[in-house]
């Protein structure tokens, strides 16, 4: 697999072109801490310097960077002229929106749809994965916008919150909780628990437990939201899920209870995180508008789905 991408090369164009990060994150539509981190990433990737980084003065490329910057200004113009050979969109921009895995059957399409209605001379492209990928991605500028729960960002980013979701225990039928309206941690605690393996998930969720002074039992952590309901299903613990897919059975057709649980503590937001320095007239800029109107506007029917911190 390739490490460097072309939006990468892009990069190394634009500060090769314009001299300054300032400059070239306007250029490439990415903010200025996003375009240095990639540019560190790249080097060491390459394991060489690609600029000159003096203080006060421009950046200046390196012989090394000099040829690596030539040679990725052929290749980005050959990958426009394979996208484009009669030049018809030489004007088109590029937007990349990464969304939580477990949250994209719910936001990503309407969000697809939303932005390529709005913004047709923009090419729109969407990366669903899990919050250590995301984090990545939006970390080295290689996302320009991401969906997600508030979890692993720092306060480099800018947040907009679309709604909150409580999580829900999820029992068969036969449990003895499957009768109850609402439950708290420390009841579901008494249970073995079915979590999720995913790092900052489980980690979210054991901090919940640790804050109320309770230490849960954990009996398995599933390496999916359906390995988690059928787990669940099949008697093996009580699983916990911010999702809840409709039709209320497993994959191997089990039937399932879902139980609120109502410690405020345990909300989660969903949001919608972008590089805090977008410039105005750029796609990501306009599209962070356009998200949280059209994504907030539905907050009743995510309300209604709810979803899983996995």
């Amino acid at each position: 697999m390739l490490y460097i991408t072309l939006r990468h090369y892009e990069y190394v164009c634009a500060v090769a072109q314009h001299g300054s990060l300032s400059a070239a994150a306007e250029a490439v539509h990415v903010s200025q801490p996003a375009l240095s981190a990639a540019l560190s990433r790249i080097e060491e990737h390459l394991g060489h310097a690609l600029f000159l980084r003096r203080r006060g003065a421009a950046l200046a490329l390196t012989p090394q960077g000099r040829n690596f910057a030539a040679q990725a200004q052929e290749l980005l113009d050959q990958a426009r002229r394979l996208e484009d050979p009669k030049g018809a969109g030489s004007g088109q921009r590029q937007l990349m929106l990464a969304c939580f895995s477990d949250l994209a059957p719910f936001l990503l399409a309407p969000a697809l749809k939303a932005l390529r209605k709005v913004l047709p001379g923009v090419e729109i492209r969407y990366r669903a994965c899990g919050f250590k990928p995301l984090i990545t991605a939006l970390t080295e500028g290689e996302a320009d916008l991401a969906i997600t729960y508030d979890l692993g960002l720092d306060a480099g980013f800018s947040r907009a919150e679309l709604d909150r979701f409580s999580p829900h225990a999820l029992v068969p039928p036969e449990h003895p909780l499957a009768e109850r309206s609402h439950l708290s941690l420390a009841e579901v605690a008494l249970h073995p628990l079915v979590l999720s393996q995913e790092g900052l998930s489980v980690q979210h969720m054991l901090g919940l437990f640790k804050a109320h002074g309770l230490v849960p039992r954990i009996a398995h952590r599933a390496d999916s939201l359906e390995l988690l309901r059928s787990l669940t299903a099949n008697g093996e613990g009580v699983g916990i899920s911010y999702s809840l897919p409709p039709g209320g059975m497993s994959y191997d057709g089990k039937p399932l209870s879902a139980i609120r649980i109502t410690d405020q503590a345990a909300e989660e937001p969903v949001i919608l995180a972008a590089h805090a320095q977008l410039p105005d007239a750029s796609p990501a800029f306009k599209a962070r508008e356009i998200l949280r109107t059209v994504l907030s506007a539905g907050r009743s029917d995510l309300a209604q789905a709810d979803h899983h911190v996995d």
